[in-house]
């Protein structure tokens, strides 16, 4: 196995914003904790054992000895849940959408990377211990995000309507959808035990949150993983002081919008990912999740009849806490609220909008997690290694986009000068003088200079792309090789981890691939990582 790497800001695939963050930009500093270097974890432990009440613990592990009730649970994990009892454990935690069999391969670079990192800490910490943690999106209602994976560039979907909490759906249905993945899967590879997976996940548990579970402890159980599902009552009681003062005294509304605004002064490409409104949680029942707005002085939960006055509101909230679900503001808060965590582990878009949150985090009391970027990875075969090669191509042109690699490779192999940089150059030299003699003589006559510039350095221009387009033409096997190869490596011009599912992986390393990707990525790695596999 060999490893190459590149650092991110230079792959061309990540936000300024995170470029930025990465660099650990002084005018960021605001708007985020400590830094997720090792050195830094010791004061964000003392931090959050000061802030973390005792009794959450008790309600924490009691929780997941319910949610792992049916679950056949190894010695590692159970291990980390009865551990979460101690005032010296704390987590380090991903959260996922439950994508249909784990969806784009990230999933698994994500918790790839929290296991590693609570190894690591582990290691530089003896006297605590670290839990890896994986936060479940059960009370997501977006289906059409979730419902399909894809396996050799096709989509494999679960064609179905849904409604509420995407945990909570039944499994029901997904025979059919059994039975176009095993035919596509073929007889080759580790088929057999992609089909138990499948199988045993979707078709032996009753909903969507529950295979998810199944799933996720089936690939990382044995290194003690440990899902949470935030649809849980007694976890939700513990949040619902939290949930009174969004709906009542709107401190996230407040708070992240003055910090969008302040982010926006320190840059003006940075996009912001999200926007609180002035109540953050939706109504949460079977089949059922819907947002709360205030409206005629009632507390009304949009496309239903029910209608709520503040009292009945505060009582409902009393006796129903569960019915409360946060959205994508306050699902972060809910999490760092329930759990001992020290750091959170996520993509660039999703670092993108913690970065907003640490204003309201501090004005609630709670202490804001540091912020790490998963790894990322691109795996390419040794077949695939060796066209990179031939074609003399680095790590770097891999990731160039499609026209600009092809244009310069096309430079590269030509017999004959494809640039037309010197005759530019000449060009401007020549209007210099011009612009002289006019501005000497008659300055009316600058702006027909100007324009007679335009046109030429055009005309250059235009007969550099047609000489380029005759070389492709002439180099047609050179530029379709090159496009196939990008295209293998990169799906739709994406990311490969976000186009792939792992089932395509798996099929030629079988059980051999989580311990590979455990053994290869580092999370503390400010690059992301090339693995060449066989």
């Amino acid at each position: 196995m060999e490893v190459e790497c590149i650092p991110f800001k230079e792959t061309g695939y990540f936000s300024r914003l995170i470029c930025d963050y990465l660099d650990q930009k002084k005018e960021l500093s605001p708007f985020f904790n400590r830094y997720p270097l090792p050195d830094n974890f010791g004061d964000q432990i003392k931090e959050k054992s000061a802030n973390y009440p005792k009794g959450h613990r008790k309600v924490l592990v009691s929780s997941l000895n319910g949610q792992y009730k049916n679950v056949e649970v190894s010695r590692a994990t159970q291990k980390n849940i009865l551990a979460l009892e101690n005032e010296n454990s704390f987590t380090v935690v991903t959260g996922h959408q439950l994508n249909l069999f784990t969806g784009p391969l990230y999933f698994l670079y994500k918790i790839v990377s929290t296991i590693n990192l609570a190894k690591k800490l582990n290691k530089q910490h003896p006297n605590n211990h670290f839990v890896p943690v994986y936060w479940m999106a059960t009370e997501d209602h977006d289906f059409d995000e979730i419902n399909y994976f894809n396996l050799h560039g096709k989509k494999v979907l679960w064609n179905r309507k849904a409604s509420g909490g995407v945990g909570r759906l039944s499994t029901e249905g997904l025979d059919e959808v059994f039975g176009i993945f095993a035919s596509e899967l073929g007889n080759l590879g580790y088929t057999d035990r992609l089909k138990e997976l499948f199988q045993k996940a979707y078709l032996e548990n009753p909903t969507l949150a529950e295979a998810t579970r199944y799933l996720a402890n089936a690939l990382f159980g044995e290194e003690g993983l440990v899902i949470v599902d935030g649809d849980d009552k007694n976890l939700k009681k513990i949040l619902a002081p939290y949930v009174q003062k969004d709906i009542f005294e709107h401190t996230p509304f407040e708070k992240i919008t003055k910090s969008i605004k302040n982010l926006e002064k320190v840059s003006s490409e940075y996009s912001i990912q999200v926007n609180p409104r002035e109540i953050n949680y939706f109504y949460l029942k079977d089949n059922l999740r819907e947002r709360i707005v205030l409206k005629k002085e009632k507390y009304h939960v949009l496309n239903t009849q029910l209608d709520f006055t503040a009292e009945e509101l505060l009582k409902e909230l009393e006796e129903y806490p569960e019915r409360f679900s946060p959205n994508v503001v306050t699902r972060p808060l809910y999490q760092e609220v329930v759990l001992p965590n020290l750091c959170y582990i996520g993509g660039g878009g999703e670092l993108a909008y913690w970065l907003e949150f640490k204003s309201y985090f501090d004005e609630l009391g709670i202490t804001f997690p540091m912020l790490m970027l998963r790894n990322s990875a691109l795996l390419i075969k040794e077949k695939q290694w060796d066209k990179v090669e031939k074609m003399e191509l680095t790590v770097a042109h891999l990731f160039m986009k499609q026209h600009t690699l092809i244009n310069k490779k096309i430079r590269d192999i030509s017999n004959i000068d494809v640039d037309f940089t010197p005759q530019k150059q000449l060009l401007e030299e020549q209007f210099q003088h011009m612009y002289e003699l006019a501005e000497k003589t008659d300055k009316s006559f600058l702006g027909a200079v100007k324009a007679q510039e335009i046109k030429q350095k055009k005309g250059l221009e235009n007969l550099e792309k047609r000489l380029l387009r005759a070389q492709k033409r002439k180099l047609k096997d050179h530029v379709t090789r090159l496009t196939e190869l990008q295209n293998e490596l990169f799906p739709n011009q994406s990311l490969q981890e976000r186009q792939l599912n792992f089932s395509e992986i798996y099929l030629g390393m079988g059980e051999d691939l989580v311990p590979m990707l455990l053994d290869t990525l580092n999370p503390f790695s400010q690059n992301f990582t090339i693995i060449k596999s066989k």
